[in-house]
């Protein structure tokens, strides 16, 4: 008798035919994709942490390289990168609400939080394409040599990163200007950075108060500076001026690090984007009383699975690339 009544209740728990374990076919759906994805993020992730620990005498220091805060000057470390953080939190939070709003068919919450939620999740995408336009523009310029190693400069005084423009030469007559008169036409002409390399030696050696700081770290943590002499027969070596990031040549240092960082915090801005994109149309769903009308807000919920995990990846992006 025992064993009849066991394997009713069995039956009745996993035979939920195209409902298993309650759960409706699309929240079932939402929930293999939000697994693959994860698996997707786990090997960028590995990748990025292998290639670091790899190269970890050479890797970029975070606190170094994030340091901008829009309309402010100044070193402020990971402070935009962590308001980031928190309003993308905060998103999440909302979301919650709007979940549980619609659970108690509260459609006017539904659409406030929603509301929310897609003014978080702009401004997220908006400061992760500052950061990106930052990261490339760069701010203070190196050199790279022959090994393809990037040497930067620092005032002797200070220990302050120098950038090219405080010491760098003007050499007339280095380049020449479109002449209509001459005949001289530029039809594409590549990447020409803001000092050429012989106006940027030049400069170093009539500016005592410069070195060189390798991309090479210490026992300290910190990046070995050079001496004068050490500094003069180290530039020797170098080939070109590099401004900024992309993924040939990288001011802060290893190109992998810009590679990483270009590809994961970019497929992660996508995925980001893309949240947005769907919790608008959710939105005007809401307001058109599309769910209020099916008397349930599935959708709502299913985009929230959706945006908490885009919100969990950023964590451990987070985590990865700028607190490890």
């Amino acid at each position: 008798m025992d064993s009849t009544v066991t394997t009713a209740t069995e039956e009745n728990v996993w035979g939920g035919g195209n409902r298993p374990l309650g759960a409706s076919y699309g929240k079932l759906m939402m929930w293999f994709f939000l697994v693959s994805d994860a698996l997707t993020f786990s090997g960028f992730l590995a990748a990025y942490g292998f290639s670091r620990f790899k190269f970890i005498e050479t890797w970029p220091i975070a606190d170094e390289v994030f340091t901008h805060v829009p309309f402010f000057h100044g070193n402020y470390p990971m402070y935009y990168v962590a308001f980031m953080t928190f309003i993308l939190i905060m998103s999440s939070v909302t979301m919650v609400l709007a979940v549980d709003a619609g659970h108690k068919l509260k459609k006017n919450a539904v659409i406030w939080y929603m509301f929310l939620t897609i003014i978080g999740g702009a401004i997220f995408v908006g400061s992760q394409a500052w950061e990106w336009a930052t990261f490339i523009s760069g701010d203070h310029g190196a050199v790279e040599t022959r090994g393809g190693r990037i040497l930067q400069f620092v005032k002797a005084d200070t220990g302050e990163r120098a950038a090219l423009a405080d010491f760098a030469k003007t050499i007339p007559g280095e380049r020449t200007e479109h002449e209509r008169k001459n005949g001289i036409w530029f039809f594409n002409e590549g990447y020409v950075p803001s000092y050429s390399l012989e106006e940027v030696v030049e400069g170093f050696k009539a500016n005592p108060n410069v070195l060189i700081r390798t991309e090479t770290i210490n026992d300290d943590h910190q990046k070995i500076v050079l001496s004068r002499d050490e500094s003069l027969a180290k530039l020797k070596n170098a080939t070109q001026v590099v401004e900024g990031a992309n993924l040939i040549h990288n001011e802060y240092g290893s190109r992998l690090f810009a590679d990483f960082f270009f590809f994961i915090t970019g497929f992660h801005g996508f995925h980001v984007f893309s949240g947005v994109v769907i919790n608008i149309i959710i939105f005007f769903n809401v307001i058109l009383g599309t769910y209020e009308r099916r008397g349930h807000y599935e959708m709502v919920e299913k985009v929230g699975l959706y945006w908490h995990f885009v919100d969990l990846v950023w964590v451990f992006v987070f985590t990865f690339f700028y607190l490890v």
